[in-house]
């Protein structure tokens, strides 16, 4: 037998599967959680030894659960949320908390980034998307102009998985898709961009060799192997950006087949086999796990995230009845919505509770509640808020076919999917079938597979996901209901607009 671990260092907790092979049944897992700081409006924070206590907890409950032997797991695959900045010291020690995807601080940066650069277009030619201000490299500028003495303390910079990687094997390696969300990667040649890094006055010697996603990048080290129960023959593989990983799990490698994730965040994903980039860099151009190959992908801040929001802020009454009766608060308030009329009675609601990424790039974006009367009550509330971040969603698969992406299918993952209403709505928002997964074990079950392509188990990514995914259902949309909401994106599409400038102004009242 062999297992391979999988594990996805999320932003509200880490998650690690063992995978068995070559049958790719999922055996074990175990996760643990840990909090997220905003010290300041816009700030988004963790501390990096959180992420390790909860790695090695998750691996050793995972290989316990599992009953397998130290020498039947051969590989970990490492996945994590994109875009984070670890600084670390000379000792490899971490200089201050990280910022994470999320953090909205660096419009400054961004704007510095491009006037270095060229410009706008000049920035895309090089690295395939523009400065914005959840990707690593505004935040390395942030750290020099705002925290010189921790700037000048840094001796290198890694994102989450690799700083896990660091602690796992003593190396220091990225992959190329979640590298591709620094700025700093060549994205079509799937190298650091030497002439960015030279323009941005950025030393190459703070970024780790990057390899492909199904590369060996080290082993455990006997200290680690020790507190784990595993061997140092155990090998630790590039890995990849949580939205690639996702995809991999999913079977999203080949042309057609476009992914939905419903997490904090929502992501809309596709694969490509060349690097297509959008001229105005509304959409991401990455790297894939899959070696040569690329993605598309087009990124909500607050998916998931503004129904939890919405769920803690107005429902704690809710929340404490649904935990003594055993059921999920989420449960309750999604039957309510399903009361209500598509439209929720012409309420609208927009998802930008932590600014926004695509289409608007927007880090003064705020949520709102649009065409709130008298007569609406919660289960209206819930249904737009759902309604809004699919909306989201779409606004994201417009811009892929626009640029000649076929769609075929969509595969709906993360928690979202799990819902039959939200699948539903997904399928009459999109006018797209939407399948879901057989095992949806989101990004710790792509790395698995990459895990288990580097041990040897398969030839190729594209074959590990041929033999271990599958889909199990699909939902169709419901044709008067789509024709509706083919009538209401425009408006929903609007309210940004209008609301545009009023960000700015509310920004400015909140300094």
């Amino acid at each position: 037998m062999s297992v391979i671990l999988g594990v996805d260092i999320g932003t509200s907790g880490t998650k690690t599967i063992a995978v068995r092979f070559p049958t790719g049944e999922v055996i074990a897992e175990a996760s643990a959680s840990y909090p997220c700081h905003h010290p300041k409006p816009l700030w988004s924070e963790q501390d990096p030894a959180d992420w390790w206590r909860a790695t090695l907890k998750t691996i050793r409950q995972a290989v316990k659960k599992a009953g397998c032997k130290p020498a039947d797991v051969k590989a970990i695959g490492l996945s994590g949320q994109m875009h984070g900045s670890v600084f670390l010291d000379k000792k490899d020690e971490v200089v201050r908390p990280a910022l994470l995807w999320n953090d909205q601080r660096t419009a400054a940066e961004c704007e510095e980034i491009e006037q270095r650069a060229g410009g706008r277009k000049r920035l895309i030619k090089m690295v395939a998307n523009p400065a914005l201000t959840g990707f690593q490299a505004p935040k390395i500028l942030w750290l020099r102009n705002n925290e010189p003495k921790n700037f000048d303390k840094t001796a290198s910079v890694l994102l989450p998985k690799d700083y896990i990687r660091l602690k796992l094997t003593g190396e220091r390696a990225s992959e190329v898709s979640d590298a591709s969300g620094t700025l700093l990667l060549d994205v079509a040649k799937r190298r650091w961009s030497k002439p960015l890094l030279s323009k941005l006055e950025l030393d190459p010697g703070l970024l780790p060799p990057v390899v492909e996603s199904h590369e060996v990048t080290g082993h455990l080290t006997a200290e680690v192997a020790k507190k784990v129960g595993l061997t140092t023959d155990c090998v630790v593989v590039g890995g990849a950006g949580d939205c690639a990983a996702g995809a991999v799990g999913n079977g999203v490698v080949k042309r057609g087949v476009v992914a939905t994730s419903l997490g904090t965040s929502g992501v809309v994903f596709c694969h490509s086999d060349a690097p297509e980039v959008d001229p105005e860099g509304r959409l991401h151009t990455f790297c894939h796990a899959v070696d040569g190959k690329w993605h598309m992908m087009g990124v909500t801040l607050s998916a998931a995230g503004s129904f939890q929001w919405f769920a803690d802020t107005l429902c704690e009454t809710e929340k404490k009845a649904a935990k003594k009766s055993g059921k999920s608060v989420f449960e309750t308030l999604v039957a309510e919505a399903a009361t209500t009329a598509a439209g929720a009675q012409g309420l609208f609601f927009l998802p930008y509770l932590t600014g926004e990424r695509t289409p608007h790039a927007d880090p003064l974006a705020r949520g709102a509640f649009v065409g709130l009367t008298l007569s609406h009550g919660r289960g209206e509330m819930v249904r737009s808020v759902l309604e809004g971040v699919t909306y989201s969603l779409r606004d994201c698969l417009d811009i892929m076919q626009e640029l000649g992406v076929g769609v075929r299918e969509v595969r709906a993952t993360g928690g979202g999917a799990k819902s039959p209403f939200w699948r539903q709505l997904q399928a009459d928002v999109f006018g797209k079938k939407v399948c879901n997964m057989a095992a949806d074990e989101g990004p710790a079950y792509g790395v698995a597979l990459l895990g288990a392509v580097g041990a040897g188990e398969f030839k190729n990514v594209t074959e590990a996901c041929d033999a271990t995914v599958s889909t199990v259902a699909e939902t169709k949309p419901t044709a008067k209901t789509k024709k509706f909401y083919d009538r209401a994106m425009p408006v929903y599409q609007g309210l940004y607009r209008s609301l545009k400038e009023d960000y700015r102004a509310i920004a400015a009242l909140a300094e």
